[in-house]
């Protein structure tokens, strides 16, 4: 669906349009698994376009409770926020015109941003980060690889944090010079669920500015933070310790995390 992105001028914050805007359901994106459903909204004279994903239409999972990916998604976009590094965009809780529901401003992707590919030879070339093999057919593999990108290294922080079980290619978004992540419903579970495409770190030093992102997330969840009080409303006591645990873990390695060999590590379909 193709559509040309409206921001909202000063004056109207993308926060009031997308909480106090009307609601109006342009369309249906329907290779998703869950209700995705496209719309305008429109507040004091303001339209932008945006995504509403109505807790009615998630379809139930067993590894989550039912009725919370919405909340998933907004919890995902203010872990986001504190870091400072804008991978989300901006999303929020409302009700519409299918009941409570997560709004998030629609992003059009730049064509031609390749951050993926499938190569031939068993090593990346420079610019690139080994994921894994893949068939493509006829009994060959080729090497799946995907770009050694910081915005991308930033979204591996975030997914880690987040506890992201589904990062697939086809939710990443170039925009300009900006990298957007998107469906974040399936994430803050107790459980390590980490399945990613953006494995090409795994192990290595996590770079000086994300360990000052981290540390200031850290300082955000604690008992008395923000961030900490933002997501308690949006995920379970349990969920909230396990992120602050996640946080941990990562200053106390000072490393992207590996598979850890008892989930699936790459997500199906990867894209």
């Amino acid at each position: 669906m193709s559509a040309p992105e409206r921001i909202p001028p000063r004056g109207v914050t993308t926060a009031e349009l997308l909480t106090r805007g009307e609601l109006t359901v342009r369309g249906q994106i329907r290779d998703a698994s869950n209700a995705v459903l496209y719309c305008s909204v429109e507040h004091d004279g303001q339209e932008a376009y945006c995504v509403y994903k109505p807790v009615r239409g998630e379809r139930p999972l067993w590894d989550f409770p039912d009725g919370t990916l919405a909340q998933r998604e907004v919890a995902a976009y203010e872990v986001s926020e504190a870091t400072g590094w804008g991978l989300v965009p901006p999303t929020v809780l409302r009700d519409g015109p299918f009941g409570e529901g997560m709004v998030q401003l629609w992003i059009e992707g730049a064509p031609g941003a390749e951050l993926l590919a499938l190569v031939d030879g068993e090593e990346p070339e420079p610019g690139w980060k080994a994921i894994g093999f893949a068939e493509v057919g006829e009994g060959k593999t080729a090497l799946l690889v995907h770009a050694d990108d910081e915005r991308l290294r930033r979204l591996a922080v975030l997914d880690a944090v987040i506890n992201n079980a589904d990062r697939k290619g086809g939710h990443l978004l170039p925009a300009g010079e900006r990298l957007y992540g998107i469906d974040h419903g399936v994430t803050f579970n107790v459980d390590n669920k980490l399945r990613t495409l953006l494995w090409g770190w795994a192990g290595e030093p996590l770079t000086g500015e994300a360990v000052d992102v981290l540390k200031g997330l850290k300082e955000a969840l604690g008992a008395e933070g923000a961030l900490a009080a933002r997501l308690a409303v949006l995920i379970t006591p349990a969920e909230l310790d396990a992120t602050r645990a996640r946080v941990d873990e990562l200053l106390a390695t000072g490393k992207h995390p590996e598979p850890s060999g008892e989930w699936p590590a790459i997500p199906w379909p990867p894209v």
